[in-house]
């Protein structure tokens, strides 16, 4: 067969490849999703929204105003924290002496971090701050868990949206006069905000779909958020309806798992609409969009 020929037989078997792969990482998605869907939408009301859990069923209330009260306060801990590592692994841990990568330490750490099964950072959470300071099953515990759980993902991806930002544009920054902060605010993080929004995002869903870590560290409450930080006696969220609701011998316990379920992917939805919206915005002016 001539080289030509194979080069397009190649192209054509590596495209086929790629749609396979393609559909195989879909299809089980678009089927959970076409289940969820199938199950919640004939019993859906929309009164679940703001009606409170009973011990007969009820509405969604306190699940879903806790579900998001925790995905805040995660993205403002293990955001800042994340971020902020991030910058330091990318920007200002500098080459050692022999030429090593500095930060390697920090690294290390992060990676060790993220191989923790969920369930014992969860039970770490329970014996140091449920149990050792006393703070009981509430909204902090729960908080500082799910932040220390999602931190390594979201400084590795800002540390790799830093670094994939041109040389050029610090050297044209530095050129220019500017200074080191600004440099830093307002061409290179401005460069990497779709990797960096990326991973916010990625930390959030990872937050709003933990369960085991909140078994041990927020119980659940059907009531709403008291406002207390620590000893609010438990924390309602939605994953527990889903994980709990959803074999009950109660039909309407068995809705509110469903309706649990969609409304967790919507909140999905609606995050990775806003995050497209943040990046085109921030990106309008950049050099590939005026091309």
């Amino acid at each position: 067969m001539p080289r030509k020929q194979r080069r397009v037989v190649f192209t054509v078997l590596f495209r086929l490849g790629t749609f396979l792969a393609l559909a195989l990482v879909l299809s089980p998605a678009a089927w959970l999703l076409a289940s969820v869907v199938a199950k919640a939408v004939p019993h859906w009301r929309w009164s679940v929204l703001w009606t409170g859990l009973t011990s007969t069923g009820g509405g969604l209330l306190g699940p879903v105003t806790g579900t998001l009260i925790l995905m805040a306060g995660v993205l403002v801990v293990a955001g800042s924290v994340g971020v902020l590592a991030g910058v330091h692994l990318s920007e200002m841990a500098r080459p050692r002496k022999n030429g090593a990568e500095g930060g390697t330490w920090l690294r290390m750490a992060s990676d060790v971090l993220s191989g923790f099964p969920s369930i014992v950072l969860g039970y770490v959470g329970y014996v140091a701050l449920v149990v050792g300071l006393h703070w009981g099953f509430s909204l902090l515990p729960a908080v500082l868990i799910l932040s220390l759980m999602v931190v390594p993902y979201i400084a590795k991806s800002t540390e790799t949206a830093l670094r994939q930002v041109p040389t050029a544009y610090r050297e044209g920054a530095e050129a220019l006069g500017m200074r080191t902060g600004d440099t830093l605010r307002k061409v290179v993080l401005r460069s990497a905000a779709p990797g960096i929004v990326t991973g916010l995002l990625i930390a959030l869903a990872i937050a709003g779909g933990e369960t085991a870590p909140l078994l041990f560290t927020a119980e659940f409450s059907r009531t709403l958020w008291t406002g207390a930080l620590v000893h609010a006696h438990g924390f309602g969220y939605l994953t527990y309806v889903v994980y709990t609701f959803w074999d009950t011998p109660s039909k309407q316990a068995n809705y509110l798992s469903y309706d649990a379920a969609l409304i967790l992917i919507a909140m999905v939805l609606l995050l990775l609409v806003a995050a497209r919206l943040i990046v085109a915005r921030t990106q309008r002016h950049s050099e590939s969009r005026a091309r």
